[in-house]
């Protein structure tokens, strides 16, 4: 899949970049004027950097009658596309601009002023050369957390994405082995679907360790700038956010990996399987953005109901952690998550009682264990 993409990118990037350099902006001046304007595009230019888009080449010609009709003939060349074309006098210049060429239109409308500018000073405007003093910020800025908050959003939706489908097979599979018959028999469901569901997650563990690992390792071949650029930056410190992401992380497994449960005691056939855990999948979708809303606006409602919904409060608590330096609302928070896993777990295990192995409604655990 990497290599099909770095392909297609790279196919897409020389379309992009054999159509940039036939693209042209023209200036209809007089020679004099034309060398003025080229000496400001080159100065002017000196300000984007190389990931920014520039405006398109430069390229002047001299008026020769109507300059109106030679303006409108310049986008009929066959020689270059032209983007925008300017004409007449510079202190009242017509811009003509096709689909895409709005930002190149304003950009000569900027060297027009220039070459006024030159034009009446009676020499080149001159060239300031600024001492620039790169200064790294101390604390976090605001959007820099948010930035933090989408990718812990992002994360912990994505590994959950990847890993809690797997708990729907396991539990199918030994329904059909007839497994699960025995394990019932001999300890109680809640006890058989608590284990299940810590057993994959031990096995999720792994997994995110061994490519966090990986990750982390090829962070640190990154050039200085983008590093900088894509460090986490939170309110709680770096070390409780990992605390708190990893915590989200167990929560939300445990919460979907508990509904995946439910809905693999349920299924006996992979077609079954697919169809009850579609609903599930657009659900998290649904919780990602609901989510990923909240942390546009930390203290709005919208947030308040992302923290308070179960299925999608790992997701915005996980957010929280990057935007809110407080530390108690991550203590309630998880509490209320564990409340329900454990009420989806002995959901889950009722309704396999009673749906497949046709026991009728039994007593809950808690009161079993008292009689014992």
């Amino acid at each position: 899949m990497g290599s099909f993409g770095a392909i297609g990118g790279m196919g897409a990037a020389s379309v992009a970049d054999g159509r940039a350099d036939k693209t042209r902006m023209v200036a209809i001046v007089s020679p004099d004027q034309a060398r003025v304007m080229t000496d400001a595009d080159d100065r002017l230019r000196d300000v984007f950097r190389r990931d920014e888009e520039a405006p398109p080449a430069l390229a002047t010609l001299t008026p020769t009658g109507d300059a109106a009709a030679q303006a409108r003939a310049a986008f009929e060349s066959k020689d270059y596309e032209a983007s925008a074309v300017l004409y007449g006098p510079l202190d009242r210049p017509q811009i003509l601009y096709g689909p895409r060429g709005k930002r190149a239109a304003d950009y000569l409308g900027v060297l027009a002023q220039e070459t006024l500018t030159a034009d009446r000073l009676g020499s080149a405007v001159p060239r300031v050369v600024a001492t620039k003093m790169p200064l790294e910020r101390q604390s976090g800025s605001a959007g820099n957390r948010r930035q933090s908050a989408s990718f812990a959003v992002f994360g912990v939706f994505l590994l959950n994405l990847f890993l809690a489908s797997q708990v729907v097979g396991t539990m199918a599979e030994e329904r059909n082995n007839k497994v699960i018959e025995v394990l019932a028999a001999a300890v109680p469901l809640e006890s058989v679907f608590l284990g299940k569901l810590l057993g994959m997650f031990g096995v999720a563990l792994l997994f995110v360790g061994f490519w966090g690992t990986i990750i982390a390792k090829l962070g640190s071949f990154l050039p200085p700038e983008i590093a900088r650029a894509l460090a986490i930056q939170t309110a709680v410190g770096t070390p409780v956010f990992v605390a708190l992401f990893v915590t989200y992380f167990t929560m939300a497994y445990l919460l979907l990996g508990s509904a995946f449960l439910v809905v693999g005691a349920q299924a006996s056939t992979p077609r079954e399987i697919q169809m009850l855990a579609l609903p599930i999948s657009v659900l998290q979708m649904g919780m990602l953005a609901l989510a990923l809303a909240g942390t546009a606006n930390p203290t709005g409602w919208v947030a308040t109901v992302a923290e308070l919904f179960p299925l999608s409060s790992p997701f915005a608590m996980a957010g929280r952690a990057a935007t809110s330096p407080a530390i108690w609302p991550h203590l309630a928070a998880i509490a209320w998550q564990l409340l329900w896993v454990s009420i989806f777990i002995t959901l889950g295990a009722r309704l396999f009682r009673r749906g497949v192995l046709q026991s009728g409604s039994a007593r809950p655990f808690w009161k079993r264990a008292k009689a014992n």
